[in-house]
């Protein structure tokens, strides 16, 4: 199965009249991430195939703050894909289990941000989903959506970029094969970062990129 993966800006060979054609072989949409909804809706009419997508941290869907940190509204329709930030969802048809943690570091007070222990609490809310599908389908999960990327990978020096380190710690005991996220901008896609850790191979999929699982 092709999966396109889109994040942090449109791309031009998606955002064309000839979508379709170059991308016919896709089944399903994930977006990392600080992409309009209205993006979503124009490759989901495209393409015809369900998308899944989390926040970032410039755009995002509408949030709701509490003392452990911000928290998402229900969100999401046919038109705009399934907003998976904080959940753990299993697409039967596909038979893949994705997870999504949208959002950044915490650096300026700023929604859609997170610092450290926040970030973990959101992993924590998730765990009694992951252990039911180990039990269930013999696996915790096949992909961790994000938008900032795990810490020491694919991350920058300034606090808005600085990657989490409890993603490190998820990838080590939940070990998907993906963990796919956007966040900071490339300026040579023919570089694109690709680390395996463990297990898991960790994709900065900034404007596109087609993965096969």
């Amino acid at each position: 199965m092709k999966i396109l993966c889109v994040a942090d800006t449109k791309d031009p060979l998606v955002y064309s009249q000839n979508v379709k054609k170059r991308f016919s072989d896709i089944e399903l949409v994930i977006s990392c991430g600080d992409l309009d909804v209205n993006y979503n809706e124009f490759i989901i009419s495209a393409l015809n195939q369900p998308l899944y997508f989390v926040n970032g941290n410039h755009k995002g869907v509408p949030f709701k703050r509490s003392s452990y940190g911000v928290f998402h509204n229900n969100y999401g329709s046919k038109y705009y894909g399934e907003f998976i930030d904080g959940k753990v969802v299993y697409d039967k048809s596909r038979d893949i289990i994705i997870a999504g943690l949208g959002g950044s570091m915490l650096y300026n007070g700023g929604p859609n941000q997170y610092s450290e222990r926040q970030m973990r609490r959101r992993i924590n809310r998730m765990v009694p989903s992951l252990l039911y599908n180990k039990r269930k389908y013999g696996r915790y999960l096949d992909i961790l959506v994000t938008h900032a990327s795990p810490k020491g990978i694919h991350d920058d020096t300034d606090m808005c970029h600085t990657g989490f380190d409890c993603f490190n710690d998820f990838i080590s005991r939940y070990k998907p094969k993906y963990l796919l996220h956007g966040h900071i901008h490339l300026v040579d896609l023919n570089r694109r970062p690709l680390t395996v850790i463990d297990k898991t191979t960790v994709i900065n999929v900034y404007k596109s990129y087609v993965i096969e699982v």
